[in-house]
């Protein structure tokens, strides 16, 4: 995925801090998303949540679920839903990946980004991620602990 630096275009419109830190993220997958007009007026202006949402893969199709993305005030006639399913695109041979982690390994699959891309397009990534554990979480946290305490004896030193 390209940065900010080499996209004038691009930019970030909602994104999940908390997947990290409750997910132990295996791999991403950027998709598409198929919106509305007035959708896509919303994210233009005002602001969309995908932290409590989730993607699922149900016949055949990939499905982003409980996001939210505000009304859009001037499309009040033919609006949308503030939290409908919207579907996602991907490429058959992710769609299989996918499914096959969430199906036999009990994989889930997370919203990570949702961002504008260079040409203007709205994208998702999604991260097939692995549910973390109390202990997984301590253990995280007293690694980035022990790193910038490392960084902070470093500075002091040298």
């Amino acid at each position: 995925m390209a940065k900010p630096k080499d996209n004038p275009n691009y930019k970030v419109i909602a994104e999940n801090r908390r997947a990290r830190h409750d997910y132990a993220i295996e791999d991403d997958i950027e998709v598409g998303i198929v919106l509305m007009g007035s959708e896509v007026k919303s994210l233009r202006v005002n602001s969309a949540n995908i932290a409590e949402s989730y993607a699922e893969v149900k016949d055949g199709e990939l499905w982003l679920v409980n996001s939210y993305i505000a009304p859009y005030l001037p499309a009040k006639t033919w609006g949308h839903e503030d939290r409908r399913r919207r579907k996602l695109l991907a490429r058959n041979k992710e769609l299989s990946r996918m499914w096959n982690d969430t199906q036999r390994k009990g994989m889930t699959l997370v919203p990570l980004v949702m961002y504008f891309n260079h040409k203007g397009f709205v994208k998702l990534k999604i991260g097939i991620a692995k549910g973390k554990q109390n202990h997984d979480k301590r253990a995280d946290a007293a690694k980035a602990d022990w790193q910038r305490q490392k960084a902070r004896l470093m500075r002091q030193n040298g």
